[in-house]
């Protein structure tokens, strides 16, 4: 039985795993699946630190899930 590359192949995962980093300038940050194929992420959310809803903006990719 021959093992080609194709059969070695993992797929990959729909979703990623990003950071999304406050734009108050707080450090505070939240953890949010997407889909792999989306745009970069732009959210109104609460930040506890300035008792505010602000945006936050996807700054890194974490993993695959």
């Amino acid at each position: 039985m021959f093992l080609t590359m194709a059969a070695l192949a993992k797929a990959k995962s729909k979703y990623v795993l990003v950071r999304m980093v406050s734009a108050a300038g707080t450090g505070y940050s939240y953890n949010i699946k997407k889909a792999r194929l989306q745009e970069k992420l732009v959210l109104l959310k609460y930040d506890p630190i300035v008792n505010k809803r602000v945006l936050f903006i996807e700054k890194k990719k974490l993993r695959s899930i």
